[in-house]
């Protein structure tokens, strides 16, 4: 007797290539961090091979060792859902040293300049992270726990963003404040411009400080920006690893025009489809990464964005899903994504389900202009009110996604406050690249790999 064919094609409609296409495992952008499968969920300290205590580099008399950039890695891989295992991890820690020892340098100037950070800063901190993603108190730090990192890990990264802030503020002295001179010369220069294009633009700078790196560092730049095409989220891969200023933003620049930016990735930007990420750019001091949100034409009339509402359901794996052989497990999630994407009617009854992960049931509002990559722009946009997405495979489970609401909204103009940040930006740009180099040249490196 023939036997019916069991619901592997599903699987193998939605195979690697569909499933990268969508970005899938970086969560959508709608989450802190991709749920974790079974293999993922070991500590760290085992997942990464060698001495986890072997000193690595030497800063100005701080080690900083093997168990701190696995660590740093780890969480990265994990923020944008990267796949590949420990050897994809492996290959980032070249560059998680660079920046580890940039950290230190910047941690080192902080405390030679006696400017506190206090734990308080940094739980103030965490609870903007949970709060800006619709996550318990407490949800953030348990998650990292499951997933074999450390807090700690977190918290030092946290620590020093805003150290460096508070210092390059500092550092500017009066020109911290802009006066209302300036501002409205701004003002008056943008609308001096009626009818050229602007650009809304996000960027990522990876640093070159030794020209004997140059390579590796592109290598390291085209590997982000692979992860990037995937669906990991712009915002989290800038915080991570970008060292420009916009990082603290998630790379935002606003709304620019291309005299305001570095020749080569105005010419880029002026020819880039919306969503697009662009090649590495080389610009001076290292690499540019950046992506085009949107375009418009300065003067007109207040543009309009659609702000989607959304319900999300993620019933994970046990295991990473091989889709030319799903196990059982993933099997019957398969099959109970499918009767909920049958059986469930709106979102109140997509909130009355059982919890099945740690993202967020809601993401809160999402900017359909800005989500990426385009075809899961296109379900967002096409999907009924109320009903449930066919089930998004991806390699560490599968999503159900609602829209609740669509509402026009018009995007927020060029205003004095916003003048006055985009110079005061510009200002403490400047500032950090400075500061940065200075420190490097003082700096006694002992870099033991």
């Amino acid at each position: 007797m023939r036997r019916t064919p069991t619901p592997r094609p599903n699987f193998l409609r939605w195979g690697p290539a569909r499933m990268a296409a969508l970005g899938l495992g970086a969560a959508l952008a709608l989450g802190v961090v991709a749920s974790p499968t079974a293999a993922q969920r070991a500590p760290a300290a085992q997942a990464a091979p060698g001495n986890m205590n072997r000193i690595l580099a030497v800063v100005n008399g701080d080690v900083v060792t093997q168990m701190e950039v696995a660590s740093r890695a780890r969480l990265f891989a994990l923020n944008i859902g990267m796949a590949g295992g420990q050897e994809a991890i492996t290959r980032l820690e070249p560059q998680m040293l660079r920046l580890l020892i940039d950290e230190r340098l910047r941690m080192q100037e902080v405390q030679r300049r006696g400017i506190p950070v206090s734990d308080q800063d940094i739980l103030e901190s965490i609870t903007d992270i949970e709060r800006r993603n619709n996550l318990p108190a407490g949800a953030l730090v348990a998650q990292l726990q499951r997933m074999g990192v450390q807090p700690r890990v977190l918290y030092d990264q946290i620590r020093v963003q805003i150290g460096w802030g508070r210092l390059l503020r500092q550092g500017l002295g009066d020109q911290a404040q802009v006066s209302d001179a300036e501002v409205a010369e701004l003002i008056a220069a943008r609308r001096a411009r009626t009818g050229v294009p602007e650009f809304l633009v996000a960027e990522i700078f990876i640093p070159v400080e030794n020209p004997d790196v140059e390579a590796e560092t592109q290598r390291f730049v085209q590997e982000i920006i692979n992860q990037l095409r995937r669906g990991s989220p712009f915002p989290v891969v800038a915080t991570q690893f970008s060292q420009a200023q916009s990082a603290l933003q998630g790379g935002d620049l606003g709304w620019v025009v291309p005299e305001r930016l570095d020749p080569e990735v105005a010419e880029i930007v002026t020819q880039m489809p919306p969503g697009a990420i662009s090649n590495p750019v080389r610009v001076a001091g290292g690499f540019q990464i950046v992506t085009l949100r949107a375009r418009r034409e300065a003067g007109q009339a207040a543009q309009v964005s659609t702000m989607v509402s959304l319900r999300q359901i993620f019933l994970p794996f046990a295991e990473r899903l091989d889709p030319n052989n799903p196990t059982d497990q993933q099997r019957a999630t398969l099959d109970r994504a499918q009767r909920l994407q049958g059986a469930t009617r709106g979102c109140a009854a997509a909130e009355a389900l059982p919890r099945t992960s740690d993202r967020p049931l809601d993401p809160g509002a999402i900017r359909l202009e800005g989500v990426n990559p385009p075809p899961l722009r296109q379900v967002l946009a096409s999907l009924p009110i109320g009903r449930f997405s066919e089930p998004l495979i991806a390699p560490d489970g599968i999503l159900l996604l609602m829209v609740c609401g669509r509402e026009r909204q018009e995007e927020e103009q060029f205003t004095p406050e916003i003048a006055r940040q985009t110079i005061l930006r510009d200002r403490v740009e400047l500032v950090a690249r400075q500061l940065q180099r200075e420190l490097r040249r003082r700096a006694i490196i002992d870099q033991r790999v």
